[in-house]
């Protein structure tokens, strides 16, 4: 069991993205994905507001965070500009922000839940692990690229029989800093039962990565929310 008190909640943003540039602050259904996630985690029943911390360097974005009153942690040049070449560089203030452990949640799954984010919350502080990371289940047929049939099942023509296979959902990732300082995000995905799964309803996950996944998702949110 973890204490909230040793546990921080990150957004991570910038304004720099290749594929879907500016799209942290762009108009999103009367709003702006960075406006969303913020309010989102704001409405946590959980983790105190002083745990949470936006991560980000852009003015637009220091702004943002001002406008809702939320703790601000400015990143540096080399953060930003990162491509995943190391974990504590991406992740610079993990021995900089006074917490053992960090919830991250991508503010791109704009049809993401505050309740499914306080059910990772509650879990990772219930869980004995340092890593924990939110997916999918599927139940469907699966092969390797030689063929290999890798779904165990009682019945080939009926994927309900089939037992699940999980999916990275890319909204909801924890693990512990010093792990970070380590660069290790999450735990050891090749020594198993070390990172944890939780799994988050599919339709919450879908992620925005490309223009064309900006205009979806923004007439999925309208017509769930009806803006």
């Amino acid at each position: 069991m973890k204490k909230i008190e040793d546990i921080g909640l990150v957004i991570q943003a910038r304004l720099n993205s290749q594929r879907c540039p500016r799209k942290m602050i762009r108009p999103f259904a009367n709003t702006t994905l960075i406006d969303l996630c913020i309010e989102k985690i704001k409405r946590s029943k959980i983790l105190p507001e002083s745990n949470f911390f936006i991560c980000v360097r852009d003015s637009e974005l220091i702004e943002k965070g001002s406008k809702h009153g939320v703790n601000i942690f400015e990143r540096s040049e080399a953060s930003i500009n990162s491509e995943a070449e190391k974990i504590s560089e991406i992740f610079e203030w993990h021995d900089k922000l006074p917490f053992k452990y960090v919830i991250m949640v991508n503010a791109c799954c704009t049809l993401l839940e505050t309740e499914t984010i306080d059910r990772f919350i509650q879990a990772y502080i219930e869980s004995d692990k340092n890593g924990m990371f939110g997916v999918i289940e599927k139940r469907n047929y699966f092969w390797r690229e030689d063929g290999e049939f890798l779904t165990p099942q009682e019945k080939i023509n009926n994927t309900k029989t089939a037992v699940p296979i999980y999916e990275a959902a890319h909204c909801l990732y924890a693990g512990s800093m010093k792990d970070i300082g380590n660069d290790i995000w999450m735990g050891d995905f090749n020594n198993k039962g070390e990172v944890e799964l939780f799994t988050v309803p599919e339709e919450e996950t879908f992620d925005i990565d490309y223009e064309w996944q900006f205009n979806v998702a923004e007439t999925l949110y309208k017509q769930k929310y009806r803006s």
